[in-house]
């Protein structure tokens, strides 16, 4: 007697997903983990109603049985999270985001220090958060009598100084921007943006208290902004 291996009617267990035929496990692997990431993005870019188990399946283009095997690691590391059929971003994400400042701020630093000493002004690298640019790495130079103290951590509207209006600087547009005396009182400023890094908007910029000659400065901040890039590759 042969048995039928359909499932009863309104069974809500999940079929098991199946792979292309013909893929090897490295293949699996790398759509598997493709697969992954695309799930988190769209959870992430739900801004206030969380995306349901289906809505996932249709953004990732996969079936729901497979959104929930790829939901199973994510929610273990505490990324997302379940609120009954939805789907939100875990506290794990902001664990992984407090990583991410340092680990800019280690691979800047070299290209930042040997900008300060040619120029023998203060460097710093700004990060945009939303509408607000903070300086998350600053360097001093180390044979000048007097300079700008600019602290780690300072936050201003991306749209002062230069270091925050060169954040959002087009490739068409000028390849640095100058400021005076926009965020302290005689302070004098040069940045430019941070290119070729997905998902970074940032500047390199340079503030003296003495007005910086933009024809000379201006170019070395643009090779250290690519030196930044390459560092963070």
């Amino acid at each position: 007697m042969s048995t039928s291996s359909a499932r009863p009617a309104g069974d809500p267990t999940p079929e098991p997903e199946r792979e292309p035929a013909g893929a090897t496990p490295t293949k699996e692997s790398s759509l598997t983990l493709e697969r992954g990431l695309n799930l988190l993005q769209a959870v992430a870019d739900a801004d206030s109603e969380a995306p349901t188990i289906s809505d996932l399946a249709n953004i990732v283009g996969v079936s729901r049985a497979a959104v929930y095997r790829l939901l199973g690691p994510l929610q273990s590391r505490g990324l997302v999270r379940r609120e009954g059929s939805k789907v939100r971003l875990g506290l794990g994400v902001l664990w992984l985001a407090g990583k991410v400042v340092p680990q800019l701020r280690f691979a800047a630093l070299p290209a930042l220090r040997a900008l300060a000493e040619r120029v023998g002004a203060t460097v710093h690298l700004t990060v945009a958060d939303g509408n607000e640019a903070q300086a998350i790495a600053v360097v001093e130079p180390s044979w000048t009598s007097y300079h700008v103290a600019y602290r780690v951590g300072t936050r201003h509207s991306v749209q002062r100084g230069a270091a925050g209006r060169a954040v959002d600087l087009s490739d068409e547009g000028p390849k640095w921007i100058t400021s005076v005396g926009e965020l302290q009182p005689g302070a004098y400023g040069v940045a430019a943006p941070v290119r070729g890094v997905p998902g970074l908007r940032a500047s390199v910029g340079v503030v003296a208290m003495e007005p910086l000659s933009p024809d000379e400065v201006g170019p070395l901040v643009v090779r250290t902004c690519s030196a930044v890039a390459d560092a963070l590759g």
